[in-house]
């Protein structure tokens, strides 16, 4: 029996058939396009109150890292670095110590950018004087266990003050070789 009903139930569900093929066609024809990613300037993560350390292969403390902030930021895979302060052990019994306003480390820490007030302290051991120096820039390599400088920097050891520009610093061998520029003053004890 065709009632009115039953006629406008097949209409409608032979209409919503015909619209979905319809639908499905269009589709086919004209694809949604795939959005790509797109890399932000954004930071992707960070952390407060970082005390981080590095082991080397044998399990002993190469580095530690402290800042009250970190920010890793994806398109360089890089991460800024707020009031840094980085030991570097070495067979020395005592570390080098390296500290300024800010840092940025790049792949991981393979490479640490210093600037601003950078200060390098290394305590006096076996064989070498307590030597503490200034800069504004500093880049150090961990793994080789190096830093260097273009900027002007000072050194201050007991009685001495050198002055001079760029810097090349073998931590493992606690050397420093100042690049140009040098002059430095000498007051010995009373």
């Amino acid at each position: 029996m065709f009632t009115l009903k039953n006629v406008m139930i097949a209409f409608l569900f032979l209409l919503s058939v015909i619209l979905s093929g319809w639908s499905i066609l269009t589709i086919k024809k004209h694809p949604i396009p795939r959005v790509k990613p797109t890399v932000s300037n954004q930071p992707d993560a960070f952390m407060e109150g970082v005390v981080a350390v590095v082991l080397n292969k044998a399990g002993v403390p190469a580095l530690k890292i402290t800042s009250p902030k970190m920010i890793h930021y994806p398109n360089n895979d890089t991460t800024r670095i707020l009031s840094p302060h980085l030991t570097v052990y070495r067979n020395s019994p005592e570390p080098w110590l390296i500290q300024s306003d800010y840092a940025k480390a790049a792949h991981g820490v393979d490479e640490i950018l210093f600037w601003s007030h950078v200060i390098i302290h290394h305590k006096k051991d076996i064989a070498n004087l307590d030597t503490t120096l200034t800069t504004t820039t500093l880049t150090v390599f961990p793994k080789k266990e190096t830093a260097e400088t273009k900027a002007a920097l000072t050194v201050w050891q007991p009685n001495t003050t050198v002055y001079a520009v760029g810097m090349l610093a073998n931590m493992k061998a606690g050397t420093i070789k100042l690049l140009s520029q040098t002059r430095g003053v000498y007051v010995p004890s009373p």
